[in-house]
């Protein structure tokens, strides 16, 4: 308590109830600041943190990946945004990691406005700079205390055979695309070393959101196709060295997002540049290509936001999978 009056000479001691809870540890009641939560494992803390003690005054989080502490890179906008909404909705504490400083802000302050007592947090990130990947993770344990689950999502996609591909747009896709996976693994994996150091029974989570184009070679893709294949070598690879450790490392191969910005913007997006392009035979209308590609779907669709997010709540819950690659695709691609 000495150190809590330190901190804020304008609380007393009068100001701060310590509620016993047996063996599992304390709620510290600070009046007119909150809670300090003390146990003596990640798990405890989470049971306490859904105590009827506090649930009176705080809604008790009962989400599938309720407490846990997420980072999203590339979490500003399309399937990122998507995937940091759905884990924020099933009350993970989440950090929504991206260069978009104004969207990612607006993002965060707009989840905060729940009256869940998960909390949303906004971290400008270059995943393609060591360094500030290193930072973004320092940020998350400073704020939230702690990581279970990293996913590696930001990337970037620029089409284009050999004679179109210049050197430095293969270079960018690289350092973005595969080398970014690197550094937030070896950024993230400290942490959750350190925590089943702390609590053996613990399980953390990466996972990389990769592609289709990650299991099938992709025509006049090769960068992003390339960058994918070597993301599954690294999951494999890393899956092997941190099991011991109780970190899963995983990934999820979407299909086509035909909703999303890359697809379906109008002025820049996929189907209006194929249309321009003549990319597709006999089409006439944006409509026109985007059939074309359904058509090549068994599911007759693209895959969306909930496809994927199921996909990453399966490979958290579960615990007895590492090293793979998840095809959600509807489909089109299928496990060799």
């Amino acid at each position: 308590m000495e150190r809590i009056t330190e901190i804020n000479p304008d609380i007393s001691n009068s100001d701060i109830k310590v509620l016993p809870l047996n063996y599992t540890g304390h709620i510290v009641v600070v009046q007119d600041c909150g809670l300090v939560l003390l146990a003596p494992t990640a798990d405890e803390v989470a049971k306490l943190a859904q105590s009827k003690i506090i649930s009176a005054d705080t809604q008790p989080v009962k989400g599938r990946v309720a407490g846990k502490i997420v980072i999203v890179t590339g979490a500003a906008q399309g399937f990122g945004q998507g995937i940091a909404e759905s884990l924020f909705t099933e009350d993970a504490n989440v950090v929504i990691a991206d260069l978009n400083e104004v969207k990612g802000i607006e993002l965060a302050n707009a989840l905060n406005t729940n009256k869940s007592g998960n909390r949303a947090f906004f971290v400008k990130c270059d995943v393609s700079d060591a360094k500030s990947v290193e930072q973004m993770i320092e940020a998350t344990v400073n704020h939230f205390g702690g990581l279970d689950l990293l996913i590696s999502n930001a990337g970037i996609l620029r089409a284009g055979g050999l004679d179109e591909m210049t050197p430095e747009t293969f270079d960018l896709m690289t350092r973005v695309n595969y080398n970014g996976f690197f550094h937030c693994a070896r950024a993230g994996a400290p942490v959750m070393k350190l925590q089943w150091e702390m609590n053996p029974a613990h399980f953390s989570d990466i996972i990389q959101i990769n592609s289709k184009s990650g299991l099938k070679g992709s025509n006049k893709n090769f960068a992003y196709a390339g960058a994918k294949f070597g993301g599954i070598g690294l999951v494999q690879s890393f899956a092997l060295e941190l099991m011991p450790f109780r970190v899963k490392v995983n990934a999820i191969c979407p299909g086509n997002f035909f909703e999303g910005p890359l697809w379906s913007d109008p002025d820049n997006g996929l189907f209006v540049q194929y249309l321009n392009a003549g990319k597709i035979p006999g089409a006439k209308t944006v409509e026109d290509v985007k059939n074309h590609y359904e058509a090549q779907v068994p599911a007759g669709r693209g895959c969306r936001v909930k496809d994927v997010v199921r996909a990453i709540l399966y490979a958290v819950e579960q615990e007895y999978e590492t090293g793979q690659a998840i095809p959600v695709t509807g489909g089109q691609e299928m496990l060799r």
